[in-house]
């Protein structure tokens, strides 16, 4: 991708938390890098093929703002395939993308829509009577979010949760993810496996729960991928105004847990890409799909329904 389109793409449609080059970050290496994978050859992601194979269909992405880093990559890359850019427009025609509990982007050329629903636990979220007639903010595990019957007709479902279960939402750079994370000066991605995160155990255990499942799944694993890319975190470089405190002490508030657009979530995409190309073109009566994507923390590995 190169710098012109880089500054076309982040002007338009990438939020201020992700958007690192208007944010003032100095080097670009992070939005150049191209993942490959040992043993096949990933497919560059077309724009204009990938909305033929949306066509006349429904996408949603399901979960927290880790999704919406991977929803904002896609619309960016899907918007830019498209001539007319005044036939790509978010249906409410808002601009930011940070405080609803839902956005759709309409490509009116291709009849389809890509959409982002907020549920970062995807269950519901309730709350139980404490002592002295306090409440206590508790999870529903039997109930999935209350938006899904906004979404439960849709072709393509990709749903997203893991950062918001760990402790305080920590990052692995050391304190929580926008106050006390340490991952500014990181320009390179780690390139000798030893310095790698410990493969999460859960993530074994989701492997082992989804081999038993009744309904056919492809588990599209990109933690380890994800994990090598400690260079790709907006850091310091998450916002243009700083508050008096933010300005006084800024390597103290870090988000070293979402990644920089253009960047990381680029790659995730190209698997999406890649595997909806071999899904959707195979020769079967059309089903209800869902790309379930888990992470921790600022990993993930990924799900796909058929």
């Amino acid at each position: 991708m190169t710098l012109i389109r880089c500054i076309i793409l982040v002007l338009s449609l990438i939020d201020e938390q992700f958007n690192c080059f208007l944010n003032g970050r100095p080097d670009n290496g992070y939005h150049k890098l191209k993942w490959k994978p040992k043993g096949c050859t990933l497919p560059r992601l077309d724009g204009s093929h990938m909305l033929e194979l949306l066509r006349g269909k429904r996408l949603v992405f399901i979960g927290d703002s880790l999704n919406r880093n991977m929803w904002e990559s896609l619309i960016c890359i899907l918007r830019n395939s498209v001539k007319d850019k005044n036939k790509v427009y978010e249906e409410f025609g808002r601009h930011h993308f940070r405080t609803e509990a839902s956005y759709s982007f309409v490509f009116e050329e291709y009849k389809c829509t890509v959409e982002f629903f907020v549920a970062p636990f995807l269950v519901q979220e309730w709350e139980v009577e404490g002592k002295n007639g306090t409440t206590k903010e508790t999870l529903r595990l039997d109930l999935i979010s209350r938006s899904a019957d906004k979404y439960k007709n849709a072709d393509i479902i990709v749903f997203n949760t893991g950062h918001w279960w760990t402790h305080e939402k920590t990052s692995t750079g050391g304190g929580q993810w926008n106050s006390g994370g340490q991952c500014d000066n990181e320009t390179e991605p780690i390139k000798n496996e030893m310095y790698l995160t410990p493969y999460p155990q859960k993530m074994t255990v989701l492997r082992k729960v989804l081999r038993g499942m009744k309904t056919r799944v492809t588990y599209l694993n990109v933690t380890r991928m994800t994990d090598y890319r400690k260079d790709g975190h907006p850091s310091i470089y998450r916002k243009q105004h700083l508050s008096d405190e933010e300005r006084k002490s800024p390597l103290s508030f870090q988000d070293c847990s979402h990644w920089c657009l253009p960047g990381v979530p680029d790659a995730w995409n190209e698997i999406l890409y890649a595997e909806l190309m071999v899904k959707l073109n195979q020769k079967r009566p059309p089903k209800l799909s869902a790309l379930s994507v888990f992470r921790h923390q600022h990993k993930s590995c990924n799900i796909l329904r058929l």
